[in-house]
């Protein structure tokens, strides 16, 4: 048993010194702020969008581990919105929990987005720009039935 666990200590341990992937783009936020949405929006045009749910992890840099992304994007919300958006029984202690969760990726997101007063399109258009602006841009589409490569890391392995 113990071999197990020193296995998944190292597994853990490799994912966080692994780069980040060219290209990737990691979406955090609490409950309701817009992650499944946009992750989809960009999905479809293109990019590799990932939503690693750090707002339910006990690991501070969980989506580091799971996404490897070169660009974090934290989409924010307030409470009377998120209750707008959701038919949830949420208290203010809830999303401060979440929040305390989100604190490490809020720390070092490259781009924080408050969505209250945003449209799902604002939202997306505004983090399609600021991608641009960071250089990351949508793969092309592929044909339909073609498999798609892997992503790319900066040491050009392919998967990693």
């Amino acid at each position: 048993m113990s071999k197990l666990v020193t296995s998944r200590r190292v597994a853990l341990s490799a994912s966080q010194d692994a780069p980040p992937v060219l290209g990737r783009v990691a979406v955090v936020g609490p409950c309701a702020s817009g992650k499944s949405v946009l992750v989809a929006k960009l999905t479809t045009v293109g990019y590799d969008a990932r939503q690693p749910a750090q707002e339910h992890s006990y690991v501070p840099d969980m989506w580091r581990r799971l996404a490897r992304p070169q660009v974090l994007v934290y989409l924010d919300v307030s409470l009377p919105q998120l209750l707008r958006r959701r038919c949830v029984d949420m208290a203010a202690s809830d999303l401060a929990e979440q929040r305390r969760r989100l604190a490490h990726a809020r720390a070092h997101c490259d781009l924080y987005v408050p969505t209250d007063p945003l449209s799902e399109e604002e939202v997306f258009d505004r983090v399609v720009a600021a991608l641009a602006a960071l250089g990351v841009a949508p793969r092309p589409p592929f044909p339909k039935g073609a498999a798609r490569p892997g992503p790319i890391t900066p040491a050009g392995r392919g998967r990693g």
